[in-house]
């Protein structure tokens, strides 16, 4: 991929609550916000940080499954929603999978570049908590091959993350593997700890890597993963204004306010074929070495990750894919601590999806927002120290089984 032929910046990024299970305000059975609201909230966010919706140009939304989960589609026309300035702006609706917030930053970015617009905004959402898990699953298992669903796993995507989670530790060893997926949940809660807005803010376990290796129990659940091991069903949505110079300057934000997008990859496999490799994520290797080749940089350049940790073990894998740990030193990196908030690449720094939440949608998005707001130092308590050699932030948002992938890199406006 050759450079970008034009400046690309993110900035005034927002996070509404992942709200779920966790969070001491979500009940089940009692009124939560809706769809629409969500999207008001995160779009009204942004657009207090940009001077409104009259310095926005185009509107892009991602979201998996509104249609079901929701009975609403054309989300698209819900953007004019968010506020009366946004009517009659072009706007689409983009879809993905679980990658379905990453391909609207892209629209966006493909936006700038192309000189159609200077600025973007571009919204993530998702309200899954409207159906019981067990129907809330079968929506979910469309992010697959169809075919497979009848013949797959009730819990479909727990099951092919447990495949995957078996099949890397008959190649490379259990013990220190559900070890590392255990340190990896533990660090996933201590950084949402640190962040309000996280479905495990509240999480007041004292002894998080005891509960990571609580033994799968494939009677109740799946075979290698318990429930520790896996993203919570979620609601929320995060938005964040895509730029070009023309932009920031219309906007009145300084570029040490944003950050530049310097390399992206997007690749996308062939759905209908099974994983060559159950123990390695390619997909997702090929979108990373394609970011850091559009960028001129290498894994030991980045400061920090954000990754789709689905699954525990996705985030471990992810270590491997990225680079920065040989096949099966995966776990050794993250059991020496160098993806917790202390380490050489802090990783999912306000929680990931483990810990922050996965409404599917959005999760691209708060990804950005978060690689903003470390990059920027507006994390808060959350805040990590990045080195002067390592200036790059990396993030990795992936739809279905590592089938549909963008990876992008960023580094502070200057």
């Amino acid at each position: 991929m050759n450079k970008l032929r034009r400046k690309v910046y993110m900035t005034a990024g927002f996070n509404t609550v992942s709200m779920g299970s966790g969070r001491k305000e979500f009940h089940p059975k009692k009124p939560r916000p809706g769809l629409e609201d969500y999207i008001k909230e995160a779009g009204k966010g942004t657009l207090g940080k940009i001077g409104g919706a009259k310095n926005v140009d185009e509107g892009v939304i991602g979201n998996f499954m509104a249609a079901r989960f929701n009975n609403q589609g054309n989300l698209a026309a819900l953007i004019p929603a968010i506020d009366q300035g946004l009517q009659w702006k072009p706007c689409t609706r983009v879809e993905g999978a679980c990658c379905s917030g990453a391909l609207a930053l892209m629209a966006g970015i493909k936006s700038v570049l192309a000189e159609t617009a200077e600025v973007v905004l571009a919204v993530g959402v998702e309200v899954q908590n409207t159906v019981k898990a067990v129907y809330g699953a079968d929506i979910l298992s469309t992010a697959g091959w169809r075919k497979e669903r009848k013949a797959g796993h009730a819990h479909f995507f727990p099951g092919k993350f447990s495949d995957r989670a078996g099949a890397y530790y008959a190649k490379h060893g259990k013990d220190k593997t559900r070890r590392a997926m255990a340190r990896w949940y533990r660090n996933a809660v201590e950084n949402a700890r640190l962040c309000p807005t996280a479905q495990e803010h509240q999480n007041t376990q004292k002894d998080l890597e005891a509960a990571g290796m609580t033994e799968p129990d494939a009677k109740s659940f799946v075979e290698h993963l318990s429930v520790y091991d896996c993203s919570k069903v979620s609601d929320g949505a995060s938005a964040i204004a895509i730029m070009s110079e023309e932009g920031l300057r219309r906007a009145g934000i300084a570029k040490p306010d944003s950050v530049e997008v310097v390399g992206f990859g997007q690749v996308e496999a062939d759905l209908t074929v099974p994983p060559g490799d159950l123990a390695r994520l390619e997909t997702t290797a090929r979108a990373v070495e394609a970011a850091l080749g559009s960028a001129g940089i290498k894994a030991a350049d980045i400061g920090t990750v954000e990754t789709h940790d689905c699954f525990t073990i996705a985030g471990v894998m992810a270590t491997e894919a990225i680079g920065l740990a040989k096949a099966g030193e995966g776990p050794d990196f993250v059991l020496a601590g160098e993806t917790s908030r202390t380490g050489s690449v802090p990783f999912n720094t306000t929680g990931g999806l483990v810990g922050w939440g996965h409404p599917t949608g959005a999760t691209g998005v708060h990804q950005a927002v978060t690689i903003w707001e470390q990059l920027t130092g507006k994390a808060g308590p959350a805040q990590i120290k990045l080195s002067p050699e390592r200036p790059y932030g990396l993030s990795i948002n992936m739809g279905g089984d590592d089938k549909t992938v963008v990876a992008i890199v960023y580094r502070r406006g200057a």
